[in-house]
């Protein structure tokens, strides 16, 4: 464009909600089922918001068989009175104006959630229609809004003692990929808020599933912990809780400590969470290391000459919430992945150092417990140490000495190589005879590599199928690991389909999520999809993989002759046959592995409930998912 055709003309001006719709992924991160779900959880903030004020102790969800959210509460409601900078009403402002609201002083919420301030008036933008309905000096109060603007006027369609607020909308298809919510999802984050907001009732009714489900927990964050461990056994039963101020920074805190390896620390501000952490995560983490390490000290539990225990040996197996609620909260990223306030880091740790320091004094017993774990942490840790430089004096970790078993390609492109892992030898013999040995390279395992979840890091880098992966790769491993040094761009498990083969996918599954879950969370992670079954009729040849596809092909064939060759294992299937099916990249099928947003709680609890010691809860799940699991040999 010439400077001389760029003028006035060419600036737009974006007007009242017009910026939203332009470009939601700014204001909700994404249009994906991920951003779907923000809409309800920043309707939902607002009435958490009135009940951390104390104005609320209700809050209903309602999602009907159209996909229609309604969120209720029995707040103080959205004023109506006339805005004295807009000239509308306050509602119609809170609704239609960016970063209109009560959340920009401390006059009406000392604490708040949500998005930046601007949540409700986004929701409306984002959605085909929304309806308001407040109940607030003795009325009823209605306004109806379509895609950010406003179709009627606030009209009173009732009279009332009650107060509240009902928002109702539905999410515009115009805008997001899908407008169809996922119930457990939500379920989630609503059990979670309910265990953040101990004085809080929240009930979800499905209509969908014909389903209702009501949350309050009066043990708050301290309940929330014992939800999370209810598939790990715990090395003493009490949770340790505290709560209280500190400076200007109101504190709460719960963990209780497993026999497990692995830790999971979640941490909030203002009810979000924090899922890169931050200051407060900081503050707690410092003030448990440096709690043990004196109490160890001035009892003698640690040697003179031994050095103090490190974090995360002090961190093994603990299962910890830290929620901070301040005035003024700063994240780091649209997201809110983050706290920034560097106050609050000093807050937590004079806090939680007082208490801890306060409750193993009080508990000598359990203090015991906590050091010994930390002190067999440790052990482990420096076994693991110089497991791992005797490893490299020897070269087996070193990338450049590959495992012998290992098939490598000739392509070192990221973008277009792939290593596939295989159970045993039948099978990694097919697939070395028919891979594209220019960008696939192939690694059989012998068997069922170890659970991770029921050992140490020491015993894990001892096993030498865990080795050879970690050696294919190149990453590293654990604190260690590196994605740059990575040397394939997918990394594919291809296991029988038979429940062997799930079992086997799920142990992978399990070390890739504990010790290298960058492979996870940047899209490296794939499960091949074998066929189950190959139906003939005279020159007429068909893989199937699921038992539906093979009813509706022999369906479509009308025909009494054909063979059907059920194929319960990779090794049953000839080099060529492996290829076409399963390793063909023109006509594959790949699942991609991936956390759902939103999920690390769910998932790390599902991990320890597949893989843990507690099998009651590991059949219960079996028997609730059997319906949804295809084509499974008993």
């Amino acid at each position: 464009m010439e400077n001389s055709q760029y003028n006035a003309s060419n600036i737009r001006v974006l007007k009242g909600l017009e910026p939203v719709r332009l470009r939601p992924g700014m204001y909700i991160g994404s249009t994906s089922e991920r951003g779907l779900h923000h809409l309800v959880y920043e309707v939902v903030d607002n009435s958490v918001d009135e009940a951390l004020a104390g104005r609320c102790d209700y809050i209903k969800i309602t999602i009907d068989k159209d996909n229609i959210v309604t969120v209720e509460d029995d707040g103080s409601g959205i004023p109506i009175e006339k805005h004295p900078e807009t000239g509308k009403s306050t509602l119609e402002t809170v609704l239609t104006v960016l970063h209109a609201g009560g959340k920009f002083d401390d006059k009406a919420y000392k604490v708040s959630g949500g998005l930046h301030g601007v949540g409700v008036s986004v929701v409306n933008a984002l959605s085909e229609y929304l309806i308001a309905e407040v109940k607030r000096e003795g009325h009823i109060f209605r306004m109806t809004f379509e895609r950010g603007k406003a179709t009627s006027d606030l009209e009173i369609i009732g009279d009332t003692k009650e107060t509240g607020t009902k928002i109702s909308f539905k999410a515009d298809g115009e805008i997001f990929d899908t407008t169809v919510y996922d119930n457990k999802t939500l379920a989630d984050r609503f059990r979670e808020m309910a265990f953040l907001n101990k004085s809080v009732r929240l009930i979800f009714e499905d209509r969908r599933e014909d389903k209702t489900v009501e949350f309050k927990y009066d043990g708050g964050i301290k309940e929330f912990v014992e939800y999370l461990n209810r598939n790990k056994t715990p090395i003493f039963e009490e949770i340790p809780y505290f709560e209280g101020m500190q400076e200007s920074t109101e504190v709460e805190i719960a963990f209780q400590y497993t026999d497990g390896y692995s830790e999971n620390i979640l941490s909030f501000a203002n009810n979000i969470y924090t899922v890169e952490g931050g200051t407060h995560l900081s503050g707690f983490r410092s003030a448990l290391t440096r709690s043990i390490n004196d109490y160890a000290r001035k009892y003698k539990l640690l040697k003179e000459n031994e050095d103090n225990l490190q974090g995360e040996d002090a961190r093994e197996g603990i299962t910890a919430i830290i929620s901070v609620k301040i005035t003024e909260p700063q994240f780091e990223g649209q997201t809110k992945g983050k706290l920034g306030n560097g106050e609050v880091r000093g807050a937590v740790d004079a806090f939680f150092s007082e208490h801890m320091g306060n409750f193993l004094e009080e508990n000598p017993k359990i203090a015991k417990q906590i050091i010994q774990k930390a002190l067999a942490s440790r052990r482990a840790r420096e076994a693991a140490r110089k497991a791992r430089d005797l490893t490299r004096k020897r070269s087996i970790l070193d990338s450049t000495t590959l495992p012998g078993k290992l098939a490598d390609c000739q392509s070192t492109d990221l973008g277009e190589n792939e290593i596939f892992i295989v159970e045993g030898n039948s099978a990694g013999g097919s697939a070395k005879g028919g891979r594209d040995n220019r960008i696939q390279a192939i690694l059989p395992l012998r068997g069922k590599i170890m659970n991770v979840e029921k050992a140490n890091l020491d015993r894990i880098l001892n096993y030498e199928e865990i080795k050879s992966m970690i050696t294919a790769f190149g990453t590293g491993i654990g604190k260690e690991f590196d994605l740059s040094k990575l040397r394939y761009g997918k990394i594919i498990i291809m296991t029988d389909a038979d429940v062997d083969g799930a079992h086997i996918r799920t142990l992978l599954l399990t070390f890739f999520y504990r010790y290298m879950k960058p492979l996870i969370d940047e899209g490296h992670v794939f499960i091949a999809q074998p066929p189950l079954y190959k139906v003939s009729s005279g020159k007429n040849e068909r893989y199937c993989y699921t038992d539906k596809e093979l009813e509706e092909i022999v369906k479509s064939w009308n025909t009494d002759n054909y063979k059907i060759q059920r194929y319960k294992g990779l090794g049953e299937m000839n080099a060529d046959q492996l290829w076409e099916t399963t390793m063909d990249p023109e006509h594959r099928v790949l699942l991609q592995v991936y956390e759902k947003e939103d999920s690390q709680m769910s998932t790390d609890a599902t991990f320890s409930m597949l893989m843990g010691e507690k099998v009651e809860p590991r059949r219960e799940f079996i028997e609730e998912n059997a319906q949804y699991v295809e084509n499974l040999d008993v």
